[in-house]
């Protein structure tokens, strides 16, 4: 039996909390340190107490500084930069540094300074790492020798996987994105100033437009669209469950049958669990707990005269997205595993 990987949470936010409720039951993992700002009375409480997904099915104790649940003993360690960090004293395999604070690559390279043996990001970064992966798009492409590696973003990971299946299909001229994105922990529920002018108005009151850099990663990972993406972001008044609204022109263009037949072929085949699929009148509280990247809506499809696709997929940002960093943390681990 292959080595238990030895994972360590760097921030117990959103992400993080949704990654150790995905995995402590799975003997391929051990969750090994958590380290966050919160006190450990508080990251307990939010673990067990989820305001989108509800109470967890197993007890989870706090003893001491350490959460234990079934097989996993986790250490609490107070929050700090990642070159404080003594990740070698638990000899971690692997640390998702999800407080998207971190965001360069050299800031990263202190996890591997602090002995862990690699990074996983869950934000886009502001500058190149060894290598960015998302599930059904790159992930034959990994290698034994990448360190700092990006699972890109939640949307980002909708749109690439969108534009790879109708390219295949039917011939990508170009794409334009609108994500409906329900709204963040770094949003005030309150107007408060801040750098960001919309971003500083009410998260709770408002549709709030925002920048996303989901088109240009797209463009990092298949080069061969660039300059034919773009998009744009709208913050909405949800706590969980966007959707990414992608209007193409394509060099072939089908009529709404082929486009919907040929999503479905894939969520039935080469996607399927990455790819959902379905024909129900959904919205957006329908696809909270959803472990698919992204749930194609059929009953959305629209086609234009002038030959422009609109296309509509739904995705729980949370936890579909927790679902694929685990997916690429599993393959690295079979890489590492082979001869």
């Amino acid at each position: 039996m292959s080595k238990k990987i030895n994972i360590a949470l760097f921030g117990f936010g959103r992400i993080g909390r949704n990654i150790f409720r995905l995995g402590y039951d799975n003997p391929k993992y051990n969750f090994v340190a958590i380290s966050d700002f919160g006190s450990p009375e508080a990251l307990h409480y939010l673990l067990v107490r989820d305001s989108i997904h509800g109470l967890m099915d197993d007890d989870v104790r706090l003893v001491k500084n350490h959460l234990v649940v079934k097989e996993q003993h986790v250490r609490l360690i107070s929050g700090g930069e990642p070159k404080n960090i003594p990740w070698d004293a638990f000899d971690v395999d692997v640390v998702v540094d999800a407080t998207g604070r971190f965001l360069k690559k050299n800031d990263l390279a202190a996890h591997l300074d602090s002995g862990a043996k690699r990074v996983f990001i869950s934000r886009n970064p502001i500058d190149q790492i060894d290598r960015y992966v998302i599930p059904g798009i790159n992930e034959l492409s990994i290698d034994k020798e990448d360190q700092i590696i990006s699972t890109t973003s939640s949307t980002t990971q909708v749109l690439a996987l969108m534009i790879k299946m109708l390219d295949e299909c039917f011939g990508l001229e170009r794409g334009m994105m609108t994500t409906i994105h329900a709204y963040t922990a770094d949003q005030p529920l309150a107007d408060a100033a801040g750098e960001d002018l919309r971003r500083s108005r009410s998260a709770v009151e408002n549709i709030i437009p925002n920048s996303t850099t989901a088109p240009q990663i797209v463009e990092q990972i298949m080069p061969q669209f660039k300059g034919k993406l773009d998009g744009i972001a709208f913050n909405v008044p949800v706590p969980n469950g966007s959707c990414v609204d992608l209007t193409t022109q394509l060099k072939n263009v089908p009529n709404i049958d082929e486009a919907n037949n040929s999503i479905k072929n894939y969520s039935n085949n080469s996607m399927k669990n990455i790819v959902g699929y379905t024909s129900d009148p959904i919205v957006s509280s329908d696809v909270i707990g959803r472990s698919e990247t992204m749930i194609y809506d059929e009953k959305a499809t629209m086609l234009t005269k002038e030959s422009l696709l609109k296309t509509l997929c739904w995705y729980d940002n949370g936890w579909g997205f927790s679902s694929r960093i685990l997916d690429v943390i599993d393959a690295y681990a079979d890489l590492d595993n082979k001869e």
